[in-house]
């Protein structure tokens, strides 16, 4: 099993664990525990199996383990709320969960969100860890200690930034999405090489051309189970990315920021896609796509790119499924972005792209950058 570190202050504040199979989990808790688990309804059956392996082994390296209830939720957007936070705390109060309990979340991003806001307040605080299910939590959502639900359909806006124990990554689970769902998590790896790119390996064409041949498949499980090796390596190294900005800089004072690369343009047309303006269905994962093209658009037209580059992650982001068009006007998302939650003095950090590899944080207005993107 594969081990990273988060690191703050000279000291560990979180571990992330890569493993082949489900079954690993026990090995990655450190003492004895008693165990909740929050997860996601459509991943009922593999949070009882990952019960059953702790309350079967009963006993890890260094402690007892015992799982003292499962607690499936209904998973969604709008269901990303205050509310579900509160019914995870009322089903913690009446199984008895003292401030030693332990709460494991088994799920994608929403859930693992929601799961570590729970923890974060109940008693003022329970440890927790995640299992996450979906591509998008294995290198994003459940990484980095970003706890939070919605609020007005504004994504994210309630939360705190508070550590999980472990985070387990497992190509495993991923052999049960559906393609689109699979998809929605490219597009935050992705993300992350454009980012910060290994230029000997080149993580961002590998990982174009393995979500290229995953999208050719007619059968997305088996297509998963022949590059699974190749997806660990590739989750693995994104995960190795993302630690080491949040372990040079947690509470996003700057670096971390760059991690939010297309996010202000996607949770604008999330905004709009949930607000009941629009019935059209775009997941996160696929606005966060959108969010990239417009970013590269808009880094092209500051000059701080060459022209071509979004013509390019356009054919890339096509190639492994991924759309690249606004599904609403850029002047209609303006509202949204002005109030998205990194703004400050009335301007924006938006992330922009040099080119693979290299972005930048550059704070604009939010009325200039339409006006940039505007230009012929």
């Amino acid at each position: 099993m594969k081990e990273l570190e988060i690191k703050s202050g000279g000291r560990v504040i979180s571990k992330i664990f890569a493993g082949a199979g489900i079954s690993e989990v026990v090995d990655c808790f450190e003492g004895t525990e008693t165990v909740y688990i929050v997860c996601d309804r459509k991943v009922e059956s593999l949070a009882g199996s990952i019960a059953s392996s702790i309350n079967a082994s009963g006993i890890n390296h260094s402690g007892t383990l015992h799982v003292a209830g499962i607690m499936p939720v209904e998973v969604s957007e709008d269901l990303k709320t205050m509310e579900t936070v509160l019914r995870i705390n009322d089903r913690l109060l009446e199984m008895n969960a003292d401030r030693n309990s332990f709460l494991l979340a088994v799920g994608g991003g929403i859930t693992t969100d929601m799961a570590g806001f729970a923890a974060s307040i109940y008693k003022r605080g329970i440890r927790f860890a995640f299992v996450p299910t979906t591509l998008l939590a294995q290198v994003d959502a459940a990484i980095g200690g970003k706890n939070g639900v919605n609020f007005h359909s504004y994504k994210n806006m309630l939360g705190v930034i508070r550590q999980p124990e472990f985070t387990y990554l497992s190509p495993q689970p991923l052999e049960t999405l559906s393609m689109r769902d699979f998809i929605s998590g490219e597009a935050e790896l992705l993300k992350t090489f454009i980012i910060e790119n290994n230029l000997e390996s080149d993580n961002y064409v590998s990982a174009v051309r393995v979500f290229s041949a995953i999208h050719e498949s007619s059968d997305i499980s088996e297509s998963i189970r022949t590059h699974s090796a190749k997806l660990q390596e590739l989750i693995f190294a994104a995960a190795s990315v993302k630690a080491g900005i949040v372990s040079r800089d947690q509470y996003e004072k700057g670096e971390r920021r760059k991690l939010n690369l297309g996010h202000t343009f996607a949770h604008a047309v999330e905004w709009m896609a949930h607000s009941g303006l629009s019935e059209q269905d775009i997941s996160h994962g696929e606005a966060v796509a959108i969010g990239i093209i417009q970013a590269a658009k808009l880094s092209e037209k500051a000059g701080l790119a060459e022209q071509g580059l979004a013509a390019g992650l356009e054919e890339d982001f096509k190639k492994c499924g991924l759309p690249v068009d606004l599904p609403f006007p850029l002047d209609s998302l303006a509202g949204a972005m002005a109030k998205d939650k990194k703004a400050e003095g009335g301007k924006i950090h938006f992330i922009l792209i040099k080119c693979i590899g290299s972005v930048m944080i550059y704070d604009l207005a939010v009325e200039d950058a339409v006006r940039i993107l505007d230009r012929k």
